[in-house]
């Protein structure tokens, strides 16, 4: 993130419990940092729904960062997924006004593909991170989960007033438990005598969607071989 970018944001943020991601917020950004407005229209070009957009992925990227540092290979997947959710809510601790007001911006209909594309990358962010290696179907069915379970989990968070917000770990590790339950039956079905001849077309076709080698690469692709 640019300096310019980075520094509107930082004084974004102070006005965002009061005006929200609004063209307020950020001619007040603007005001405050002595920025030129039209260096500023360049970096966020669409306004205060880039400037929202930029305060997510600020998020994701430290969330990133923090999961670099830290020696995952001894968790269970399910563990290392719990763990880095957790950790990305409990960065925004302090700023859970600001991510409140995010999903506000994003349920407007204007707004909701940026609101799930957003949702998106912090679960395939979360992924990657974790070393997941799926080049297939998978890839998308996993991040696909994560969402729901993720922004499922966010909003739980915002309305928990609980001490530790110890009520919102305890949703998350049921969301997740859902979820492990589902993977569960998926291998049964695959395991079943009875049921493995009737999946073996729709197993053929998962078969060829292959997941995208760059992000420019998105959607993926379909195999031909």
């Amino acid at each position: 993130m640019s300096d310019l970018k980075e520094t509107v944001l930082e004084a974004a943020l102070d006005h965002v419990p009061f005006d929200g991601w609004s063209e307020a917020t950020l001619a007040a950004a603007i005001e405050d940092t002595g920025a030129d407005p039209g260096a500023v229209r360049a970096v966020y070009p669409r306004g205060a729904v880039d400037l929202a957009l930029a305060f997510h992925r600020r998020g994701d990227a430290e969330m990133v960062a923090r999961l670099e540092r830290e020696d995952l290979d001894a968790m269970k997947i399910r563990d290392k997924i719990t763990h880095a959710v957790r950790l990305r809510l409990d960065l925004m601790e302090g700023r859970k006004e600001a991510v409140r007001r995010g999903t506000t911006l994003f349920a407007l209909p204007i707004h909701a593909a940026d609101g799930a594309r957003a949702l998106w990358e912090t679960a395939d962010a979360i992924w990657t991170a974790i070393g997941d290696s799926s080049d297939d179907i998978n890839w998308y069915t996993k991040r696909m989960t994560l969402s729901g379970v993720y922004s499922a989990t966010v909003l739980f968070w915002l309305g928990d007033s609980s001490e530790g917000h110890m009520a919102t770990w305890g949703f998350l590790d049921r969301r997740i438990g859902d979820v492990m339950q589902i993977e569960k039956l998926k291998a049964q079905m695959r395991d079943s005598k009875l049921l493995a001849p009737l999946m073996a077309g729709p197993n053929w076709l998962m078969s060829r969607v292959k997941a995208p080698t760059t992000p420019s690469d998105m959607p993926g692709s379909w195999r031909r071989d």
